[in-house]
């Protein structure tokens, strides 16, 4: 079989399929990337990067100037398959991430090619990400018809695709029919022999404080630390926790960007919006057990997760982080917002437990009360485990399920 995939930050989401679908010798595997790389071949598979030509015009109206950079980056991965055709390269099958508009014009290059799209998120106005959050209201009430605008992009994609994948059932669930039908869920895969417990873990903060086991460590995870995967609830929830556990160690993970949403009004970052609004609460000694870390490296995020005693996380109804599901298979103790597709995962007071993600002294409560319970916690951090590798194993259960998908994409009849 001959393979494409694209995603402008490739790997992304096909780090472990598009390696394993190499490692066939009867496979021919590219993928084309707008990163810059600096080697031709990652894995096994050739690497073929590539740019745009163009930026956004100035001064384009406001509703279509994400589709425009999705135009744009469209035209450039067109551009160069275009080159990739005429070197005599002609895949069985494209498997991309739809999300930044690159796979827009594929089928035009390929026409015998069977297109399969990662189908992460529908926007919706209303009952999902947007919306949900009172403290943030829309401003602008044009911000429905900008939505509806941003998910052209999707709804090009299902006039090409000939099928989705999409890693759980509720982000599925977002797309409409017809093509929702079209959608296989298999989950990206957390591989579950590598993230294990780990009792003898220990780490070292600020080159003088040693944390093992036997310390009090409750952890927060987020690409960015900001209202879409609770940050401002979270911080809300500290002072009171601090209160109570006098020698609970606080470790935050986060950089102080915007991954979604909006960003936020004037020159300070959401990080330090809601720093500054739980400090005065909160006394210097306490303070000095809050610890930022920034962005980790994934060869320390891991002990880390193997230290918690308590790992909160929060999100709105949105995309599901890999974070939750490595926390669960490394036996965590999560306390989680009862939110989509979170209910997936953490099944309350089975494999977690679930909080009303507006309800602050609730997060508090029932983490402190979590702390208090080694019993309980030991209960969840093994359920965890299980259910995390009886779903989301890599090996055993989503590779396998995500190259059946493969086969059954290539051998799809045209036209169906």
């Amino acid at each position: 079989m001959k393979i494409l995939f694209i995603h402008q930050n490739f790997p992304g989401q096909f780090k472990f399929l598009a390696p394993m679908l190499a490692k066939n010798p009867a496979n021919t595997v590219v993928a084309m990337t707008m990163q810059k790389v600096e080697s031709t071949e990652w894995h096994g598979v050739k690497l073929v990067p590539y740019s745009a030509s163009r930026g956004t015009a100035p001064n384009v109206h406001p509703w279509v100037s994400d589709f425009e950079t999705k135009v744009i980056r469209g035209e450039a991965c067109f551009r160069a398959a275009l080159q990739l055709r005429e070197q005599g390269f002609s895949p069985d099958v494209i498997i991309a991430h739809p999300g930044w508009g690159e796979s827009l014009f594929l089928k035009d290059v390929w026409p015998q090619a069977k297109l399969g799209i990662y189908c992460e998120f529908f926007y919706h106005p209303y009952g999902t990400d947007v919306g949900f959050d009172p403290e943030f209201p829309a401003t602008d009430p044009g911000d429905v018809c900008r939505l509806r605008l941003k998910n052209q992009n999707n709804l090009l994609h299902f006039e090409t695709a000939d099928a989705g994948i999409s890693p759980t059932h509720w982000q599925a669930s977002t797309f409409p029919e017809p093509f929702r039908s079209q959608i296989t869920v298999v989950h990206d895969g957390i591989d579950t022999d590598a993230l294990v417990p780990n009792e003898q873990v220990s780490l070292t903060l600020n080159a003088s404080i040693v944390l093992t086991r036997q310390d009090e460590v409750i952890t927060f995870v987020n690409r960015n630390l900001e209202p879409y995967r609770g940050y401002h609830s979270f911080m809300r929830a500290l002072p009171e926790i601090l209160r109570q556990r006098p020698k609970a160690r606080v470790l935050i993970v986060g950089a102080d960007g915007v991954s979604y949403g909006e960003k936020p009004p004037g020159d300070l970052k959401w990080k330090d919006i809601f720093v500054l609004q739980v400090r005065p609460h909160i006394s210097d000694a306490d303070w000095a057990r809050v610890h930022f870390l920034g962005n980790v490296p994934y060869q320390h995020f891991i002990p880390l997760l193997q230290l918690s005693t308590v790992h909160v996380y929060l999100t709105y109804p949105f995309v599901l982080s890999w974070s939750l599901l490595e926390a669960m298979s490394v036996g965590c103790a999560i306390v989680a917002s009862d939110t989509q597709p979170l209910r997936e995962a953490i099944r309350h007071d089975e494999t977690g437990r679930l909080v009303d993600f507006f309800d602050v002294v609730g997060l508090a409560k029932a983490i402190c009360s979590l702390l208090d319970d080694p019993a309980s916690r030991t209960r969840l951090g093994t359920n965890a485990r299980s259910f995390a590798r009886a779903n989301y194993d890599l090996k055993q259960v989503c590779l396998p399920r995500q190259l059946q998908w493969v086969e059954q994409l290539k051998a799809k009849p045209s036209g169906s």
